[in-house]
């Protein structure tokens, strides 16, 4: 386990959920039906829209985008944890687990963009329908599309490029079920200032322009359904938004308390259940967020479904 390079770690050994045998097998059921739901939601979600010509907006074109991430992210968590439940002993090598750590902060990011996308593209929907066809073509929506794997690839170079400056030299024992950010830094055997910093800075970047921008398009659209004088209308435009709204909430809510909180105020074991939240939980809820009030995902479903038994 030691090496000649400045980190004299070369293995990670990952805590887990618990340190109880008895409770694997549970925990490993539960998370598997957690996984396999969010998969077959996720994936049937980008099935629909794929096969389903009326969903072929921007709308939907985002929340395929939504759907794909979400399905990536948990993948990126999930199957190294239910290993770890069955070998019962978790062990991640160096270079595995700055793997791990940068495509879960590549989708977190990514996620945390395309949610502002979807806010502005409610907003245009909403609040000048007569110029969504232009202000949202495939061209502008490629563009944003762009901008979100963009920002996510910027933020998971800046946390890994910064944590392979890091050295670890003492335990190797990392206090959580996955390669997160603040669990590395706590086994660390040299300064960490410099990356704390850039935590709290692209963290806070990477939450707070979505936060500004969902914030501002969400003031708009309100200004905008309130000067409406058709109930119908508002009822609808109100509709459109809450799943979307809920979805933020989620994200945003579990995300900021993992990251954007004291140590001092939440130890790591309360951050680790946050972090559960916001890692497995939101990707699969989603999909059931965005199909129950759905009409158009409920009708496109009721249509393919009807092909197919037809055939």
């Amino acid at each position: 386990m030691l090496a000649e390079n400045s980190s004299s770690v070369t293995e990670f050994l990952l805590a887990g959920l618990t340190a109880q045998p008895g409770l694997r097998a549970p925990l490993f059921c539960l998370f598997l039906g957690f996984y396999v739901v969010t998969m077959v939601g996720n994936l049937g979600l980008i099935t629909l829209i794929g096969l389903s010509a009326p969903l072929h907006t921007p709308m939907y074109f985002f929340l395929f985008n939504l759907s794909f991430i979400d399905s990536c992210y948990c993948t990126t968590v999930t199957p190294k944890m239910l290993m770890g439940f069955v070998s019962g002993r978790n062990a991640i090598s160096h270079a595995g687990c700055m793997t791990q750590l940068f495509f879960f902060c590549f989708f977190v990011v990514s996620e945390s963009f395309v949610l502002s996308a979807m806010a502005y593209d409610r907003y245009v929907a909403i609040c000048s329908p007569l110029l969504y066809s232009a202000a949202m073509s495939p061209r502008v929506c490629l563009l944003l599309l762009a901008g979100v794997y963009g920002m996510g690839c910027a933020g998971a170079v800046a946390h890994v490029a910064c944590m392979l400056r890091v050295s670890f030299c003492g335990p190797s024992l990392v206090n959580h079920y996955m390669c997160d950010i603040l669990p590395l830094l706590e086994i660390s055997c040299s300064s960490t200032h410099v990356n704390e910093l850039v935590v709290f800075v692209v963290v806070g970047l990477d939450i707070g322009v979505p936060t500004v921008t969902i914030f501002i398009s969400y003031a708009l659209i309100l200004s905008a359904i309130l000067r409406m004088r058709c109930a119908e209308g508002r009822a609808k435009a109100f509709s459109t938004c809450s799943s979307h709204l809920a979805a933020v909430a989620l994200f945003f809510g579990s995300g900021a308390f993992v990251y954007l909180r004291p140590s001092s105020l939440l130890p790591m074991d309360q951050g680790t259940v946050s972090s559960l939240f916001h890692t497995i939980v939101v990707p699969m809820l989603n999909p059931v967020i965005y199909s129950l009030r759905n009409r158009d995902i409920k009708a496109a479903l009721r249509k393919t479904l009807g092909r197919k038994i037809f055939s």
